[in-house]
């Protein structure tokens, strides 16, 4: 645990492994036991039928908020299901304490449907801006990692987005449109174009992370809840990647950001994507 005089980057330096940990833990204990197992009971609608929560998103956020807050005492959770109970605590992100960002479960409706496109996304900031990140997908085993200012990692291995193709369409990975408002489906028009290839989005944090990777070229999403966005967006600009709103800056985890925004895999193709979604807007 932190001591008085540690700063967050000190305390990332010795704990870094025991978050990853904490991270597979939850997974082992909470998440994969009810994986393809889940009984109607352990399914529940939040805002609608699209929006689904299950006794591994609740169970794995609860594990994850006790063991980050004693690992980092002084630090706050905004996690996605403890928001939904309460609106009022995702005021936190804005505030003083370091702040751990929990998805527990990203890719519910996979998780659901029994498939494997589902991952647990954990960021750490403090004052707005991300410090680490951790993304693990439980079944496939696999873990990606970032800290600011020192790379982007999978399984160990050095992460680098690269540049996209010359001459083949970009691959833009979009928000489905059970989530959009008409004038974000106007602005997402905009990617039905020459040279862009879009399609729905799976889980959030595995969009980023194939980003990360150079399988795909950028995203184009329409929301701003910070679980969802925080672990990839850190993973993506130490992948070499870069993130832009509308407006042309950078997206902010704290809110208020132009929408639709993008990730891409360099700042040439995100200032592309941002100008075709504000073009269709």
């Amino acid at each position: 645990m932190i001591d008085s005089n540690e700063t967050i980057e000190e305390f990332l330096v010795r704990h870094a492994s025991d978050v990853e940990e904490a991270v597979r833990k939850a997974a082992e204990v909470e998440i994969l036991p009810r994986w393809r197992r889940l009984a109607a009971h352990e399914i529940d609608q939040k805002t609608g039928p699209h929006d689904l929560v299950t006794d591994a998103d609740r169970k794995a956020e609860l594990y994850l908020t006790e063991e980050l807050v004693a690992l980092l005492p002084g630090s706050v959770v905004v996690g996605e299901e403890a928001v939904h109970a309460n609106p009022a605590s995702y005021e936190a992100i804005r505030g003083d304490a370091p702040v751990w960002i929990v998805d527990p479960v990203d890719g519910t409706r996979q998780f659901v449907r029994g498939e494997a496109g589902f991952c647990t996304l954990v960021a750490l900031a403090h004052g707005g801006t991300l410090l680490a990140s951790w993304t693990y997908a439980p079944a496939r085993d696999r873990l990606a990692t970032a800290q600011r200012g020192k790379g982007a990692y999978l399984d160990g291995e050095r992460l680098f987005a690269g540049v996209p193709e010359p001459g083949q369409d970009l691959r833009v990975a979009t928000s489905h449109p059970d989530y959009t408002t008409d004038e974000q489906k106007n602005a997402l028009l905009g990617l039905r174009t020459e040279g862009v290839a879009p399609r729905a989005c799976g889980s959030a944090g595995l969009e980023y992370l194939a980003i990360a990777r150079g399988e795909s070229d950028a995203t184009a999403f329409s929301w701003e809840a910070a679980w969802d966005h925080a672990a990839g967006l850190l993973l993506v600009e130490e992948a070499g990647g870069a993130h832009l709103t509308l407006t042309g800056e950078p997206f902010r985890i704290t809110g208020g950001n132009a929408l639709p925004f993008t990730a891409a895999r360099d700042a040439a193709t995100a200032r592309r994507i941002a100008a075709l979604l504000a073009g269709g807007a």
